[in-house]
């Protein structure tokens, strides 16, 4: 165990980061086996006191398309205003992509360590997860839309009382590169304290 691997490759894949649209995923994904490494490796974050505060929902297959009717239901309970637009826009959701991996927020609130720092080592997460999938030859996107603020989907994701969703990953092959996007001008959100 080193404390630091110097590696331009690596630097350069982080440097040259992107999401891929959300409608620009198919088939394949990775399989459960290649899945199950990826999510092995996107664990390796920072983690104040070895708690492991996230864990882990997987849709594959069919429970893709079980889980968007559920949603529908859902969404014109906790919406009765939803549009049929709306509504149909929830029944593709997971089915944008072949793999979608939800992502939870699973803090011990108990715990002396903050909550706060659990949660943050539950996004190190998600980004580790698109960081890993990438460097594996998969291209991904991390969303959350109003399945992740939802009462409704909490329950049928059978998520506890302090848990929450951080958001859902959702994995494959890219249709098209994607295109690059304004960035921000780093150099102005960077401050140097002088005491």
């Amino acid at each position: 165990m080193l404390p630091a691997r110097a590696s331009a490759e690596a630097r350069q894949l982080i440097a040259l980061r992107r999401s891929v649209s959300k409608r620009g995923l198919v088939e394949p994904g990775p399989s459960q086996e290649i899945l199950d490494n990826l999510l092995t490796v996107a664990a390796r974050v920072p983690d104040h006191r070895r708690l492991a505060p996230w864990r882990f929902l997987v849709f594959e297959g069919q429970s893709r398309q079980a889980f968007n009717a559920r949603a529908v239901e859902i969404q014109k309970q906790e919406n009765p205003n939803a549009t049929e637009t709306m509504l149909a826009d929830t029944a593709g959701y997971f089915t944008r992509a072949p793999v979608v991996i939800a992502v939870i927020s699973s803090p011990d609130v108990t715990h002396k360590t903050p909550v706060w720092e659990q949660e943050l080592s539950c996004g190190a997460v998600c980004h580790n997860l698109l960081l890993t999938a990438n460097a594996s030859g998969w291209a991904g996107c991390w969303l959350t839309e109003w399945i992740a603020f939802s009462d409704g989907v909490n329950a049928l994701l059978g998520l506890s009382e302090h848990e929450r969703i951080a958001g859902f990953i959702y994995l494959g092959t890219a249709k098209e590169n994607p295109q690059e996007r304004l960035r921000p001008d780093v150099s102005t959100k960077i401050q140097r304290w002088i005491a």
